[in-house]
């Protein structure tokens, strides 16, 4: 009887093969463009604050609103009020120096990032009333309810 069968692979040639495949997959992630995007996704993913909560309480004369904003300063915040809404945005900007003397390379980054959060009451808002004070990283807005005016219903 023959033996035909066919030879049953080597582990190392499976080893090897696979390791050939990896270092082809490395080297496809580490060259342009790809390596530039996974880099920006990764930026995105790694932002200092991607948001910030915010709490609304209702009571009887006024809305308290507070944001938690721990490490930014009081310049970098700015409210807007437009109609019903009120708009808390954080900007922060920072630059990256790096230098590397050995290899004679110098790399400046500016990053600017923005980060908003708009909320809604039921009812007007007069700018002119609103308080605002920050205090270790708590933002506290208290927002005066507007007095609304009743309407009668005649019969007719």
């Amino acid at each position: 009887m023959s033996n035909n069968l066919p030879n049953k692979p080597n582990r190392n040639d499976r080893t090897e093969k696979f390791g050939e495949i990896a270092k082809a997959m490395n080297d496809f992630f580490q060259e342009r463009p790809v390596r530039g995007f996974l880099q920006s996704i990764d930026e995105f993913f790694n932002l200092p604050f991607a948001t910030f909560p915010v709490s609304v309480k209702s009571y009887d004369r006024e809305h308290h609103i507070v944001a938690e904003l721990p490490g930014i300063k009081k310049e970098q915040i700015s409210l807007d009020v437009l109609n019903n809404t009120l708009t808390i945005t954080v900007k922060n900007g920072e630059v990256i120096i790096e230098e590397d003397d050995i290899h004679k390379v110098y790399s400046r980054k500016n990053k600017m990032q923005q980060m908003s959060r708009t909320i809604t009451l039921p009812q007007p808002i007069n700018e002119k009333k609103v308080k605002a004070s920050y205090h270790n990283g708590l933002l506290t807005i208290i927002v005066p309810k507007q007095p609304g005016k009743k309407i009668h219903i005649i019969n007719d």
